[in-house]
């Protein structure tokens, strides 16, 4: 069978290895032997591609994690074989023809909206996590920095939430294009002190109550999101940080007292699922975000767009069914 492999910085390419197996699991546990059919990029697979880890070395079938695809087989009761589902692999090796995964890391593909939607719940199901520790967002002012596709689905729950204003900043003009129909009120192309004055004016000196940090490693937003935030507002680091990041004004936390929130692993027993039913039930609307469809054989262009961010890119959707 197949598997993806990222042999060098940016360079990632098609390999046959050993046949994938249903691996025994823990005895309270079932697993299924999964095969991908769509799968899309996410801003956590780009160190891989780019090299970023100086220390680590991508292993086979690193890095892709949000796909769905169809049941090969099952020592569960959950899933009978046929049955399509959105899956999270461990580790992030999902770059497989197939895999054996815990059937706790999986969930039903509902077929009642596109697949490439259904897809999306992966990535709307972390944000509703994150979320749920922001209580109480009906009339406050929120800046989401950064607009790549997580911080494209933040502006649509804060929105949806209740939130007053939902101010989006992003230096790339096509993204902010994008931000109001998933609920921005306000673009911002403005950074550093610029970006400070604005959000200053749109809140008539006040700042935001919370400010949600969507950008994570290839560029650290961290003091500028505590500049924006109000004393004793709220700050939600979302995007996946450094081992170790530099000069982060921790005084300024201290001194403004901000609460800071991070978040990670989502409950696959409610944070999926709900995620799955916004989608079905129309109150998020997801299809702004989907913006490229590659082929298994266009791997290295997929990777490419949505590293370099080229053409409009959100979200780049890799389909393992068109092969040549």
């Amino acid at each position: 069978m197949f598997a993806g492999e990222i042999f060098a910085p940016r360079q990632v390419r098609l390999i046959e290895v050993p046949d994938a197996t249903l691996d025994a699991g823990p005895a309270d546990t079932g697993r299924i032997l999964f095969q991908p059919e769509l799968a899309c990029l996410c801003g956590s697979d780009t160190p891989y591609f780019e090299g970023g880890y100086p220390d680590f070395q991508p292993r086979v079938g690193q890095s892709l994690h949000e796909m769905i695809g169809v049941v090969v087989a099952s020592d569960g009761s959950r899933f009978d074989a046929g049955t399509r589902v959105l899956t999270v692999p461990d580790d992030q090796a999902g770059l497989f023809e197939r895999f054996s995964v815990s059937d706790d890391r999986a969930i039903p593909l509902d077929a009642r909206i596109p697949e490439e939607q259904g897809l999306l719940a992966q990535p709307l199901g972390t944000v509703i996590y994150a979320l749920k520790k922001l209580p109480g967002l009906i009339d406050q002012d929120v800046v989401v920095v950064g607009q790549g596709p997580i911080g494209q689905l933040f502006c649509a729950c804060v929105s949806n939430l209740g939130a007053r204003q939902v101010i989006a900043i992003d230096p790339i003009a096509s993204r902010l294009e994008v931000s109001p129909r998933m609920g921005a009120t306000s673009t911002l192309a403005a950074t550093g002190d610029d970006a400070i004055a604005e959000v200053r004016r749109l809140t008539d000196g006040a700042m935001a109550d919370v400010v949600i940090e969507a950008v994570g490693r290839r560029e650290q937003a961290l003091n500028l999101c505590v500049e924006l935030c109000r004393r004793e507002g709220r700050l939600l680091a979302f995007g996946r940080p450094e081992a170790t990041v530099e000069g982060v004004r921790w005084d300024r936390i201290y001194r403004k007292n901000l609460n800071l929130q991070m978040s990670v692993d989502p409950d696959f027993t409610r944070d999926y699922p709900l995620a799955m039913r916004w989608i079905v039930e129309g109150r998020i609307d997801v299809s702004p975000i989907v913006t490229h469809r590659f082929g298994l054989d266009d791997l290295q262009t997929a990777f490419e767009t949505f590293t370099d961010r080229t053409d409009g890119a959100l979200k780049v959707f890799i389909d393992f069914r068109c092969r040549n």
